[in-house]
């Protein structure tokens, strides 16, 4: 089959598994079994593969009709305009959380904080952001899972700031040895926990772990901010993805905890509330 013919073929199955963007993630399976790039799918759309590259692609438009999300196939997604090695036991980083990381390298530079901590890192991806873009920054990375820890640790280590990372393998602060940081951020599991169960299959298909945030979604932001202020030093700050429609719960956690001030939310780019910050008083 030529390019033309089998992109076709494989958009019609994703559609009729009711698989969102059936076009676009039919051509990036492609564009990653050919190591091409878009435009070659365009200007030689009548080229034949070869059978091997027509098997490979059909066995991975199988899988993306289960809802296995592409990025598990090519194990490769863009963050803060860096790659990440990215599988099964992390959450895919996503568009959204870079408004978290923005808004982190603002504080650090405002207030020259070198010291960070992010809780729940996952693929690493906001730990080695901050690296990245933060000058002599040294970021403490925590996780509860091994495998979440291993992943971490291999993109810092392709990104070129393993040695500004340090991983621990904890379950938020429990493992962690009482240090003071400038700034605590983290992107926590927020989901409520019979919602998960009714999200769209891909979402299914990644860790519930990094997914389930209790029976309210709020199960993290207590103990986070119940806890931080041992882990910041005075005046330090605290930045936290939340939920689109979580604004309201956490800025009252926030306020019942009764130690933190100069509260504020972020939107993200499509105008949800997406990124709360509060310093301790």
């Amino acid at each position: 089959m030529t390019i033309k013919e089998t992109l076709r073929k494989g958009i019609i199955e994703l559609k009729v598994n009711n698989i969102q963007e059936p076009s676009l993630k039919a051509r990036l399976l492609l564009q990653y079994i050919l190591n091409k790039p878009r435009q070659y799918l365009i200007v030689y759309d009548n080229e034949q593969l070869t059978l091997r590259q027509e098997v490979n692609f059909f066995k991975g438009i199988k899988k993306l009709a289960k809802g296995i999300p592409l990025q598990h196939i090519t194990h490769s997604q863009e963050f803060m305009k860096m790659t990440f090695y990215v599988n099964e036991d992390v959450l895919i980083p996503r568009p959204d959380t870079e408004i978290l990381v923005e808004e982190v390298i603002k504080i650090a530079k405002r207030i020259n904080a070198k010291k960070i901590l992010d809780l729940c890192t996952g693929s690493g991806a906001i730990a080695i952001s901050l690296a990245k873009y933060i000058e002599e920054s040294q970021i403490t990375a925590v996780d509860i899972s091994d495998k979440a820890i291993s992943v971490a640790k291999l993109n810092a280590k392709n990104n070129n700031v393993e040695n500004q990372i340090t991983f621990v393998e904890s379950d938020l602060f429990k493992q962690l040895p009482k240090e003071k940081y400038d700034i605590i951020v983290s992107n926590p599991p927020y989901i409520k926990k019979e919602i998960i169960k009714s999200l769209d299959k891909e979402v299914q298909n990644e860790p519930k772990i990094a997914l389930d945030g209790g029976y309210d979604g709020l199960d993290f932001y207590r103990k986070i901010i119940s806890n931080a202020d041992e882990f910041l030093k005075f005046t330090g700050y605290v930045c936290l993805e939340i939920g689109y429609d979580q604004k309201e719960d956490v800025l009252e956690l926030l306020k019942n905890e009764g130690k933190y001030v100069d509260t504020s939310c972020k939107k993200d780019l499509f105008d949800n509330d997406r990124v709360i910050i509060a310093r301790l008083n």
